[in-house]
Parts: C-alpha cells; sequence; structure tokens
C-alpha cells in the first residue's frame, strides 16, 4: 500500500488544524504508520511460516494458527490506520466545496468574495471539524476493543494449547518472537490512546472556545443594548447641589428652619 500518498493527501489538513491535530498528525505519521510500515510489517511477515505444533497431523497446525490469530495485527491496524485518517478527508473535502462556491459567488458578483477565508472553522465546518474528531476517537477506540476481545488483551502467550479437530489430542503451540510481538502491539496501542487523547482535547478546546465566543458575543450585545435604552437619560445634578435634610423633622421645624436661614440672608445683605 502507498502510505506516502495517503500521507501527503491527509497532511493538507494540517493548515486548518489546531495545535492539537497538528500534534495528532504527527503521532499517526510518526510513530504509527513509519513503524507499521518500517518495522512492524517484517516482524510479523514470519508469523505464519514460523507457527509451530508439536504434532505431524495434517492441518491441525493451520486448524490452530486460525484459531490463535483469527486475524492479523497488521491486517487489523492497516485497516485502522486507513479509518483513522479518512474523516480529516471530510474536512479538505468540505473546504473545497467553500473554495468552489466562493469561486462562483466572485464570478457572478464581479470580485466581491462570499468566504474571507474558506478555511475558517466557522459555520458548517466548524461542525464538520468536530465531526471527523468524533470519528477519529472512535475508530481508534473500536479497533482498540476489538484487539482486546479478540486476543483476550494486549499479551501475546509464547505458548498457546489447541485441542480442535483434526488435531489427535490437546497440541502446543509455539509463535515466532513473542517478546518483540508484544512490544510492538503494546507500542502500537499506547500511540492509538495518546490519538484518542489528543481528539478529545481538541473538541473540548474547539467547544470551549466556541463558548466563550459566544458568551463575549452576548455581553457586547447586552451591552449595546444598555447603550441603546439609556442613551437619552438626562444627567443628575451634582451631588454638591443636594441639601441634606434630617429625615426626623417635622413641617414646623422645617418650616421654621427656612425662616431663620432667611432673616440671617437679610442681615448679611443689610450689613
Amino acid at each position: 500500500m502507498n502510505w506516502s500518498g495517503l500521507e501527503s493527501l491527509v497532511s493538507g489538513v494540517n493548515k486548518y488544524s489546531t495545535a492539537f491535530g497538528r500534534i495528532w498528525l504527527s503521532m499517526v505519521f510518526v510513530f504509527r504508520v513509519l513503524v507499521f510500515v518500517v518495522a512492524a510489517q517484517r516482524v510479523w511477515g514470519d508469523e505464519n511460516k514460523d507457527f509451530v505444533c508439536n504434532t505431524k497431523q495434517p492441518g491441525c497446525t493451520n486448524v490452530c494458527y486460525d484459531h490463535i490469530f483469527p486475524i492479523s495485527h497488521i491486517r487489523l491496524w492497516a485497516l485502522q490506520l486507513i479509518f483513522v485518517t479518512c474523516p480529516s478527508l471530510m474536512v479538505i473535502a468540505h473546504v473545497k466545496y467553500r473554495e468552489g462556491k466562493d469561486r462562483k459567488y466572485v464570478e457572478v458578483h464581479q470580485g466581491s468574495h462570499l468566504y474571507a477565508n474558506p478555511g475558517k472553522k466557522r459555520g458548517g465546518l466548524w461542525w464538520t471539524y468536530l465531526l471527523s474528531l468524533i470519528f477519529k476517537a472512535g475508530f481508534d477506540s473500536s479497533f482498540l476493543y476489538i484487539l482486546y476481545r479478540i486476543y483476550h488483551g494486549y499479551n501475546l502467550d509464547r505458548l498457546s494449547k489447541c485441542s480442535l479437530s483434526p488435531c489427535p489430542n490437546t497440541v502446543d503451540c509455539f509463535i515466532s518472537r513473542p517478546t518483540e510481538k508484544k512490544i510492538f502491539m503494546v507500542f502500537m496501542v499506547v500511540t492509538s490512546a495518546i490519538c484518542i487523547l489528543m481528539c478529545i482535547l481538541e473538541m473540548i478546546y474547539l467547544i470551549g472556545k466556541r463558548i466563550s465566543k459566544m458568551k463575549n458575543i452576548r455581553n457586547e450585545n447586552q451591552r449595546l443594548v444598555f447603550a441603546d435604552q439609556h442613551e437619552l437619560t438626562t444627567i443628575a445634578p451634582p451631588r454638591s447641589q443636594y441639601r441634606r435634610v434630617d429625615p426626623t423633622l417635622t413641617e414646623s421645624q422645617l418650616s421654621l428652619n427656612k425662616r431663620e436661614k432667611t432673616k440671617e440672608r437679610q442681615k448679611t445683605t443689610v450689613l
């Protein structure tokens, strides 16, 4: 399989990704595809040839091999990498659709653009990007679960027992290089788990950023509405023009105070 072609195709989504998306892409093509192509295929290349059972019964070794290895690790990981990288093509296809729509709009409206930046994660593209993250995390989780269920964990036993027909009795079967294969299997499982974590963190980042942006827009709208409602309100006079009055005084006492202040003003005027 030409993995370099898939890498060049999927790497186009890198410029539309966040920092978490770029880390995810590096993890996939450096620690998974590269290890898969360079090392893992060679390690598992002899699994059928060097699988040995202590019997000479014809067909027993093949039946036991099929029972112990229902699906090859290599083929399972190849399917996993294909399924995991395909959701990124959704984002590229959506951006290409926007660019084509924008070109048609420019031709009709003589230079004005429909999208200022077709690759900006707004509107439908934001939902497409979020959906691609859900698919990527879901596919990785599903394949980890399938691997766990088929092989009853992430371990390879050096010795396996088999008593299926046409084996005459319970026979012992041995796989080649079980420790090395176990190391590679654990490595692929750990890198898959890290990729799932990156997808979850990117989803949290996108949703949190969207909520924060919506709150800012809401606060700005409320501020504008408040400013419009209070635009023609009269300005209150300064506090220096107010005269404090004792609320406990009666009306007669208030009128008496007024007369005294009036007399004082008249005296000052005479002097």
